[in-house]
């Protein structure tokens, strides 16, 4: 007995369509597929016909309109998916101070490393993670605090990667552009490392 394939077949419509015609003037099929309106109001949709949904998305661009600026801060908000984001290390906006972590067996080692820190006058995290200049950007693209090592750097790209690729993205344009400033901040970062590798000076930032 052949068993019935449960799945909707490609290009099948939206089985939520309301019975209706085509929004395309002067077109009389019925609408089956939705499009969202404008970027502003992505629950508020279109009802096209399969022809016509073809021909809304081969037109549609999201940043239509959009400055260079605008551009770059709504790609810079995705990373984050649009939430806030602090520095490596901070709780919200304060620093996060190991005292403040009930652990009394000092499983964190937060005592011996605070006298180590005294004995040797460690200098201020400032000087610690100051930034260089051309990893700013990079660093920005994907979402990352300095500083950083080359395999979170490789962890962060492999996430991003994944989750921005048009193949996963119905091959958004928007997807692809966004995939393109990825790559090309991770070769940045990743070349950072490997010159600093190569020079012996060090193999983590």
């Amino acid at each position: 007995m052949k068993r019935k394939n449960s799945r909707a077949r490609a290009f099948a419509p939206d089985p939520d369509a309301p019975h209706r015609f085509c929004d395309k003037n002067g077109c009389t099929e019925q609408a089956g597929y939705r499009a969202p309106r404008s970027r502003e109001t992505l629950n508020d949709y279109y009802w096209f016909c399969l022809e016509h949904i073809r021909e809304y998305n081969a037109r549609w661009d999201f940043y239509k309109g959009m400055s260079p600026g605008q551009i770059e801060a709504h790609l810079r908000a995705d990373v984050s998916w649009d939430r806030p984001s602090w520095k490596l290390g901070h709780i919200g906006r304060q620093p996060f101070n190991e005292e403040d972590v009930l652990d009394p067996l000092d499983i964190m080692g937060a005592a011996g490393r605070s006298r180590r820190g005294r004995g040797k006058g460690a200098p201020p995290s400032s000087t610690r993670n100051s930034v260089p200049d051309t990893l700013r950007q990079p660093l920005d693209t994907m979402g990352l605090e300095w500083p950083v090592s080359i395999e979170e750097v490789r962890i962060r790209y492999r996430h991003l990667a994944k989750l921005h690729h048009p193949d996963a993205n119905n091959g958004s344009p928007e997807s692809e552009e966004r995939l393109k400033l990825i790559n090309i901040a991770y070769t940045t970062l990743r070349a950072h490392f490997e010159s600093h590798v190569s020079s012996g000076l060090e193999k983590t930032a």
